[in-house]
């Protein structure tokens, strides 16, 4: 492997990274529904030019919605996994073992954010925004997979964060700052993550035979489509929250328009950013070389 990470140096880290959810939400701290709150890169609601700068604008919001919401929900499932590899590994060495305990207890920190977050802008918004779920039923479906595959999917979900603040929302100046705020929170813990969830699989991958190995990423890819199949949900229920909070009813041509377009941006954002990480990529080839060129090329597809 070419990175350098160990776990005395990511609990540093973490510490130094460290916040709080009141110093984030709440009080004074609220959304500006006058401004868009994802990255044109990630909403791509540019090309829908049948819907006005207003509406275009509501469906971003929406967008930013479902985003930290599939956050938590995937959070759902990474808790418990960390938990169980932790408790495996507790007679092992110290810094290890605290450092994935704060894995985890920055995941549930997440949630907690999240869901505060989903009530506050609901509130503001001033209509639903239906969502993919429940959160326990995806868990358990995760979770039924190999370890391997788990923490593999894991791996592309933290890269795949820091890929999306990094390349898209760091240095967008027009994005509301709040929504903002709690993404580049949740950046900087991330980083951490990405780098212990580098060294859970490595330490899985060394463990297990080729078999193994081969059936984790079967599992992988299996995981993704379930996770394609929702996205696939999620933009309907994106376009019907659409509808109902301007109060228009997209045309049928309209409707193909949306559902193409939409697809193929909640696609890249959760599926081919992930996969095209150089980082993810990395991982993969040094477990399993064959790997690589089928997720490069399967990622493709989401771009």
């Amino acid at each position: 492997m070419t990175h350098q990470f160990n776990y005395p140096d990511v609990l540093a880290a973490s510490r130094r990274a460290n916040w709080q959810i009141e110093d984030l939400i709440g009080g004074g701290k609220v959304l500006d529904f006058n401004k868009p709150f994802m990255p044109e890169a990630l909403a791509r609601t540019g090309s829908l030019t049948f819907l006005d700068k207003k509406e275009r604008m509501i469906l971003n919001q929406i967008r930013g919605h479902g985003y930290l919401y599939i956050f938590g929900l995937v959070e759902e499932f990474i808790l418990p996994f960390v938990m169980d590899h932790t408790r495996e590994r507790l007679d092992g060495d110290d810094a290890q073992t605290r450092a994935y305990l704060g894995f985890a207890a920055e995941e549930a920190k997440h949630i907690d954010l999240f869901k505060r977050f989903r009530r506050e802008f609901l509130q503001g918004f001033g209509s639903e925004c239906e969502v993919i779920g429940p959160p326990e039923a995806i868990a358990s479906a995760v979770l039924s997979h190999h370890p391997l595959a788990v923490a593999l999917v894991i791996l592309h979900i933290e890269w795949m964060t820091q890929r999306h603040y990094l390349e898209s929302i760091r240095d967008d100046q027009g994005l509301d700052p709040q929504f903002k705020s709690l993404l580049k929170h949740h950046w900087m813990e991330e980083a951490q993550h990405a780098k212990l969830d580098t060294l859970m699989v490595e330490s899985l991958a060394k463990a297990a035979s080729p078999e193994t190995i081969a059936k984790a990423i079967e599992g992988y890819f299996e995981i993704g489509g379930m996770i394609d199949g929702g996205l696939k949900q999620q933009t309907l229920f994106d376009m019907a929250s659409l509808e109902r909070a301007t109060g228009r009813k997209l045309k049928e041509a309209e409707m193909e328009a949306f559902v193409s377009s939409q697809i193929q941006a909640q696609r890249w954002t959760y599926l081919g950013s992930g996969m095209s990480h150089p980082n993810f990529l990395g991982t993969l080839q040094a477990i399993a070389p064959a790997a690589r060129p089928k997720v490069e090329e399967a990622a493709t597809l989401f771009s």
